[in-house]
């Protein structure tokens, strides 16, 4: 199983090796390139999204500057907006449903690491130290409104019409037709 098949199954992996770090760098440099684009240029930044990303519904739309670690493993629906300043740690596969909107800030993370920190460094056949590196995929629903400078961790699962308050810390799984908020995300009301 090679380093980005571990990636994806959620087995731990070492992200530094030779394929993961050209699609790596390759996305910094579509990324660079992307947040350079005119703001009155909506048709091309559209038309780079859907080569770059996973897969990209109708009328994808990112405001930069937007951040991720490779691109390829974000999936968005139709009619996804993300304001400016988001980032997408995307080591595992993130699905956006349709006509979703995200605030500025919204940061999305799939890695993560070993709690135990003698798990987090282990030593390869020739006896060189590396990190260990996790990935779990976070999935938001249909109809969904995140707020600004929310965070969504690991391998969390947003359902359909769901708004998630401002400044909020999504750590667990968030059910469909609610309002949730705070540190940590709660269901605060029913829809």
């Amino acid at each position: 199983m090679t380093e980005k098949e571990k990636m994806l199954s959620g087995a731990p992996y070492d992200a530094s090796c030779p394929e993961l770090r050209n699609i790596f760098h390759k996305a910094k440099e579509f990324i660079a390139k992307y947040n350079a684009t005119a703001t009155h240029d909506e048709k091309l930044r559209c038309e780079m999204l859907k080569g770059f990303l996973g897969a990209a519904g109708e009328s994808p739309y990112i405001e930069p500057p937007f951040y991720c670690d490779y691109g390829q493993n974000i999936h968005f629906g139709d009619m996804v907006y993300l304001n400016c300043n988001c980032v997408f740690l995307d080591c595992a596969k993130i699905t956006i449903g349709s006509r979703v909107l995200f605030a500025p800030n919204v940061h999305i993370y799939t890695a993560h690491h070993p709690l135990n920190g003698k798990k987090r460094v282990i030593s390869n056949a020739n006896g060189e130290r590396k990190i260990v590196d996790l990935a779990s995929p976070v999935t938001i629903g249909n109809d969904v409104w995140i707020g600004g400078n929310v965070t969504i961790l690991p391998g969390i699962t947003i359902g359909d019409n769901v708004v998630i308050g401002a400044g909020s810390v999504v750590t667990k799984n968030i059910p469909s037709n609610t309002v949730a908020a705070g540190n940590p995300c709660k269901v605060i009301k029913h829809l």
